[in-house]
C-alpha cells in the first residue's frame, strides 16, 4: 500500500470520529431536552392537582348556601388547561372510551356499522358509526355537601386510568374523598357494567339526595336525517307500567317524582339508542329534550337527572347497565324489561301488526334470501296470494259494471243535463241487475292495516338499513334516481326511481281498471273521475323522501296488481256468462231494503229537494 492510500484511510478515520462524536453529543441533547420537557409536565400536573386540592378545600369551606359549585367564583381557582387523558377497552362489537375531561364517556364505536350521509354532489359516504360523542355531551353527579353548597364533578380534577379490562375514573372530591367510577364489556355484547361509589367523607348533606344528570346530543347518523329526526326522542318505563316519551316534535321537559319510579330511560336515534338500566329503580327523574334547528349538528339534545339509591350517599355502590348499540327487536327483547318498545314500530294496532306479524314474517322469509328486496318481493307474493280470493271477486265486479257500460251510456246520453238523475237511474239499474258498485272496494280496505303497517316498518326495522337492492343503496332511506343542484320545491334534492316507477305503475293500473268501468260517482261528478289520476302525482311527493323499502314493495304490488287484473279479465272470466248472470238477476223477485235501495231513497230525496228549489227560483 502506498503513502496515499494510507494517507486516505488515515483522513476517511479521521472523518468519521468526528461525525461519530458530534452525532453523540445531539442525541444527549435531545435526550435532556425531551427530560425536560417531561419535567415540566409533571410539574404542571403537580401544580394542577394541587390547585384542585386548594379549590376542592375553598369548596369545602364556603358558606354560600344558594351557591351550586359552578359559579365564577368557585370555578376560578380550578385549574382551566388540563390535559386530555383517556383510555380505551374493547369487545367485539364495541369499544368504549373515557376521557378524564368532564369523567365522563368520550365516545362508544359500533364496529359492525357505519354512519350514511351525503356530499355536496349527493354522493354517499360512510364513515365509522360512534355513539355519545358530541363534545357538548356531560355526566356529572350533583352532590350536595352539609355547607349547603351542591358540588358537580364535571368541573373537578379527575384520573382515567386502565386496570385489565376495566376502566377506572376517579374524581377528587373535599376532604380528600374520591368518587370512582368503572366501566367494563360484556364479552360479546353491547351491554356496558357500571358501577360508582364514593370513598371518604366529602361532608355530604344529611337526607339529600345525589343526582346524576347527563346530557346526550343525538348525533345525525343517516343521511335523511330530517326524517331521522322525527323517529329520534327520550323514551322511560316506570315498573309495573308501559313505556313512555318526552316528545318526538317539540321541546318538552317530563317530572316524575317518587311515585314513578324509573326502571329504565333511553336515548334513541332512528336505529340506536343509549339506555341506563339500574340495577335499582331510579327514585326521582327529571327528563327533557330540545329539538335542533335544521343546520345544527346535532339531531337533538336530551338531558335526564335522576336521583340516586339513597345508600350510595352511605359508601355504597350503585350499579347500573348502560346498553349503547343498534335498535334489534329480539336482543332488546331478551333483556325481558320491554327495552324493544324503544323501536318506532307504531302504537296500539299497527305495533302490534309489525311486531307480531309483519317482523316475523320477514324474518321467516329472510331465511331463504339473503337480499332484503327479494324478501319484499316474496312478502308481496305472499299478501296477494292470500288475498287472492277477494280480489277475484273485486276484477269479477269491476266485469260485471263493465257490462253494464253500454246502458249506462244511454243514461247518460238521457239526461247529460241533470247528474242527480243519472246518479239515482244508475243506482236503480245497479240493484236491478244486482251489481254491487262496492264490491271491489274491499279487497283494498282489507290492505289498508298491511299498508300503515308497512309504512311505520320500513324506517323503523334496522334489518334494511343499509341493506342495497337493486340501484337502491339503503332500503331504509330513500333511494336517488337523479340529483339536483338546488332544491326543488317538494321534491327537495333528489328524485326517487322507486317512487316514479310506482306513480307509473298507479296511473297504468288505474287507466287499465276502470277504462270500461263507469261508476255512480264519477257518472254524476265528472272531477272524481280525474281525482283518481292526480292523487298518484299527489302522493309522489310525499314518497320520494320515504324509505325506498316501502316504495319497493308499492311497485312490486303494483305490478303485480296489473297482472292478476290483465290475466283474470281476459282468461278466467267469461263475459257471455257474466251477461246472462246478470239478464237472470233481473227477472228475479228483488227484496226490499238493502244498501242499493237505500241509496237510491236518498237520492231520490235530494233529487226532490232539488226540484223543489228549482221550482222556486
Amino acid at each position: 500500500m502506498d503513502r496515499n492510500n494510507i494517507i486516505g484511510f488515515l483522513l476517511l478515520a479521521a472523518l468519521f470520529t468526528v461525525w461519530m462524536q458530534v452525532n453523540t453529543s445531539q442525541k444527549k441533547k435531545v435526550e435532556k431536552e425531551k427530560m425536560h420537557q417531561d419535567s415540566l409536565a409533571i410539574d404542571s400536573k403537580n401544580k394542577f392537582i394541587a390547585d384542585s386540592i386548594k379549590a376542592l378545600q375553598l369548596i369545602a369551606n364556603t358558606k354560600d348556601s344558594a351557591s351550586i359549585v359552578k359559579n365564577d367564583s368557585v370555578v376560578a381557582n380550578i385549574p382551566s388547561g388540563t390535559p386530555e387523558m383517556t383510555e380505551t377497552i374493547s369487545n367485539d362489537v364495541m369499544s368504549l372510551t373515557v376521557t378524564n375531561k368532564g369523567a365522563k364517556i368520550k365516545e362508544i364505536l359500533l364496529k359492525n356499522f357505519k354512519t350514511s350521509a351525503e356530499d355536496n354532489k349527493g354522493k354517499e359516504i360512510r364513515n365509522p358509526l360512534k355513539l355519545q360523542e358530541s363534545p357538548s355531551n356531560s355526566m356529572e353527579y350533583q352532590i350536595p355537601l352539609a355547607n349547603g353548597t351542591t358540588l358537580s364533578t364535571g368541573i373537578l380534577p379527575t384520573q382515567t386510568l386502565k386496570e385489565g379490562d376495566v376502566l377506572i375514573s376517579r374524581t377528587q372530591l373535599p376532604n380528600n374523598a374520591v368518587l370512582e367510577q368503572r366501566y367494563n364489556l360484556d364479552t360479546s355484547d353491547y351491554l356496558i357494567n357500571y358501577e360508582s361509589k364514593i370513598i371518604g367523607n366529602p361532608g355530604l348533606a344529611s337526607g339529600k339526595p345525589i343526582m346524576i344528570k347527563w346530557v346526550n346530543n343525538l348525533s345525525k347518523l343517516e343521511k335523511n336525517f330530517k326524517y331521522e329526526k322525527t323517529y329520534s326522542t327520550l323514551y322511560y318505563k316506570s315498573p309495573e307500567q308501559s313505556s313512555d316519551y318526552v316528545s318526538y316534535t317539540k321541546d318538552a321537559t317530563v317530572k316524575l317524582g317518587s311515585d314513578k319510579k324509573i326502571q329504565w330511560f333511553s336515548t334513541v336515534n332512528q336505529f340506536f339508542n343509549s339506555s341506563w338500566i339500574p340495577e335499582k329503580p331510579f327514585e326521582t327523574a327529571d327528563f327533557s329534550i330540545v329539538q335542533g334547528g335544521e343546520n345544527d349538528v346535532q339531531l337533538k339534545k336530551t338531558e335526564a337527572i335522576v336521583s340516586v339509591p339513597a345508600e350510595f350517599s352511605n359508601g355504597g355502590a350503585f350499579k347500573m347497565k348502560i346498553y349503547a348499540g343498534p335498535n334489534e327487536f329480539n336482543r332488546l327483547r331478551a333483556y325481558g324489561n320491554n327495552l324493544e318498545d324503544v323501536i318506532q314500530f307504531g302504537s296500539s294496532i299497527l305495533g302490534s301488526i309489525n311486531k307480531w306479524v309483519v317482523r316475523p314474517i320477514f324474518n321467516f322469509l329472510g331465511t331463504f334470501f339473503n337480499n332484503q328486496g327479494l324478501v319484499i318481493l316474496l312478502l308481496t307474493l305472499l299478501v296477494k296470494l292470500v288475498l287472492w280470493p277477494l280480489t277475484y271477486k273485486m276484477i269479477y265486479s269491476q266485469s260485471k259494471m263493465s257490462s253494464l257500460k253500454p246502458q249506462l251510456d244511454k243514461l247518460k246520453e238521457k239526461h247529460k243535463d241533470d247528474a242527480q238523475k243519472i246518479q239515482m237511474e244508475t243506482m236503480a239499474m245497479y240493484r236491478e241487475f244486482g251489481v254491487n258498485p262496492l264490491g271491489g272496494c274491499l279487497p283494498m280496505l282489507l290492505q289498508m292495516p298491511i299498508w300503515f303497517a308497512l309504512y311505520r316498518f320500513f324506517p323503523a326495522a334496522i334489518e334494511f338499513r343499509q341493506e342495497s337492492f337493486l340501484w337502491a343503496t339503503d332500503l331504509s332511506s330513500y333511494d336517488v334516481f337523479i340529483t339536483f343542484s338546488g332544491n326543488v320545491p317538494l321534491l327537495g334534492h333528489h328524485l326517487s326511481l322507486f317512487t316514479v316507477l310506482w306513480t307509473i305503475t298507479t296511473l297504468l293500473y288505474t287507466w287499465y281498471n276502470f277504462k270500461n268501468i263507469d261508476t255512480t260517482s264519477t257518472a254524476a261528478n265528472p272531477a272524481l273521475k280525474y281525482m283518481q289520476y292526480i292523487m298518484p302525482l299527489i302522493f309522489m311527493f310525499f314518497f320520494n323522501s320515504f324509505a325506498s323499502g316501502l316504495t319497493c314493495y308499492l311497485v312490486f304490488s303494483n305490478i303485480i296488481n296489473i297482472v292478476q287484473t290483465i290475466v283474470t279479465k281476459n282468461y278466467m272470466i267469461n263475459s257471455d256468462k257474466i251477461q246472462k248472470e246478470l239478464d237472470d238477476y233481473k227477472l228475479k223477485p228483488k227484496k226490499k231494503g238493502g244498501f242499493s235501495e237505500k241509496l237510491g231513497n236518498m237520492l231520490k230525496e235530494q233529487q226532490k229537494l232539488a226540484e223543489a228549489k228549482n221550482a222556486k227560483k
